[in-house]
């Protein structure tokens, strides 16, 4: 019986592609590979995806990425998209649910996607849409700059009401106050609304992620479960008039329910969803998991699920990939075994945040300063607590932030800047990373995480996180 994975892994995280540094024994970046030994990621014809393109997604499908191939899998057979409502333009702008959620991008959104995408289409893909595929909508459309921070950061405006409302539409009361000190796009004149800017997130593996115990969903935890943010996405990103059907919802929901994806091999560690490897590894082994279960993985239970790679003097491995995935081997015990301080106070890894069942709002510090990486293309917000109410955890009662984050749906200051953790996996096909697109590559992330929580990394043991993440 095959073993759940230890980790559907749940993460705000990042990954390393073919072009980025790969430090082995001697320590010094790769550059990237000759084109005869890996193509660009993209396929002859284009991998994109246009909406009522109306071709059958097989039931199995690989896509070249930067640092090999990712592997989708339908677990219910090929999906018909033809008047399939994920796949099918629900609103007046032309946009589906596969506008935003590609399949050669994890079914998330990659810059190296969208980039192209406009040049191909003169920017006139529905993608670019003006009411969130711009920085804002009463900017001149057909100006590059005003697309930049999607095309850039792989950055979509997120509108929300302020002050924040219940989902029956009820007002709540905010325990601090909100101002304006940057604005850089132009849209947060408003005081109704607060504008920021989010990537989209995964619509794969949902199974340990959108729980049936009702687990929330976005970046800042405002939808309960699948249907409503399928909804909630049709009638704002796609401008739909009217709700989707309920049978609409429950084909958008048992699509997504039914879809995994995960790396499927890499240029230098080899095929990574082979029978006998690692349990964790490739999209057959997390559809065969249970949904939210798998032990905490400490360094033992981490590293056992990597046991069918220790034999690195194997005769049938080359030399590069023996010395890959001894990288990779040395990642997987630092996730799992090196200790930091966290921002509750406490002591953890990596895995104490990152693994099965745990998908919740942490501040991190990607969007609030001091810890945030300076961006003047967003807007920047100071919250002050109100006297009453409890200050964040870390911040105290007066600050600054890019993105209140959670704080935006629940009114609290103590929620400032918390983003709801996203999935590990299939990193490669959808840079940048974060929820706000600061970190554009996975040595990106984790010199953040190092300098966010002084963890005190070498180049080495940065190296080898980057390349254990790379293969998820």
């Amino acid at each position: 019986m095959r073993a759940a994975p230890i980790f559907a892994i749940v993460s705000s995280g990042a990954v390393l592609g073919l072009g980025a540094a790969l430090l082995f024994a001697q320590q010094q970046p790769r550059a990237a590979p000759d084109s005869r030994v890996l193509e660009t990621r993209y396929e002859i014809g284009y991998p994109w995806w246009d909406a009522s393109r109306g071709t059958p997604l097989p039931a199995s499908k690989t896509f070249r990425d930067p640092s090999g191939q990712l592997r989708l899998l339908n677990t219910s057979g090929a999906v018909e998209t033809d008047g399939h409502p994920f796949f099918t333009p629900l609103g007046s702008n032309g946009r589906a649910c596969i506008t935003c959620h590609q399949p050669t991008s994890a079914m998330s959104l990659s810059v190296d996607l969208i980039r192209p995408r406009w040049a191909d289409t003169d920017g006139k893909d529905p993608l670019f849409a003006a009411i969130d595929g711009s920085n804002c909508p009463n900017l001149p459309q057909e100006k590059e700059e005003s697309h930049s921070l999607l095309l850039e950061r792989g950055l979509f405006r997120i509108a929300l009401p302020w002050p924040p409302v219940t989902a029956s539409g009820r007002p709540l009361k905010p325990d601090f106050r909100i101002e304006v000190v940057r604005d850089p796009t132009g849209c947060n004149k408003n005081p109704a609304s607060i504008s920021v800017y989010r990537r989209p997130r995964v619509a794969a593996n949902l199974k340990y992620v959108a729980l049936p115990t009702g687990v929330t969903l976005m970046a800042d935890g405002r939808e309960p479960n699948l249907q409503s943010q399928a909804t909630t996405a049709a009638i704002t990103h796609e401008q739909a008039s009217a709700a989707p059907t309920p049978a609409q919802l429950k084909q958008i929901e048992d699509f997504e329910r039914q879809l995994f994806m995960a790396q499927h091999s890499d240029a230098f560690a080899g095929l990574l969803g082979e029978p006998g490897g690692p349990p964790l590894l490739g999209a057959d082994n997390l559809a065969s998991g249970v949904a939210g279960a798998g032990p905490m993985p400490t360094a033992g239970s981490l590293a056992a699920a990597f046991d069918p790679w220790r034999n690195l003097n194997a005769p049938n491995l080359a030399i590069l990939q023996r010395t890959f995935r001894s990288s990779v081997l040395r990642g997987v015990d630092l996730f799992a075994s090196r200790e930091f301080g966290l921002p509750d106070g406490k002591r953890g890894t990596c895995a104490t945040c990152h693994r099965p069942g745990i998908n919740r709002s942490i501040d991190i510090g990607t969007t609030n300063l001091p810890a945030a990486k300076e961006s003047p293309e967003l807007p920047l917000f100071r919250i002050t607590c109100d006297a009453s109410a409890p200050p964040h955890p870390q911040l105290g009662r007066t600050f600054l932030t890019q993105d209140p984050g959670r704080a935006l749906i629940t009114g609290k200051c103590a929620d400032a800047g918390a983003i709801l953790m996203q999935q590990f996996r299939g990193l490669t096909a959808r840079a940048p990373y974060f929820a706000n697109g600061s970190a554009a590559g996975l040595n990106e992330l984790v010199d953040f995480y190092d300098r966010r929580f002084q963890i005190g990394l070498t180049d080495k043991e940065k190296q080898d996180l980057a390349n254990f993440l790379s293969i998820l």
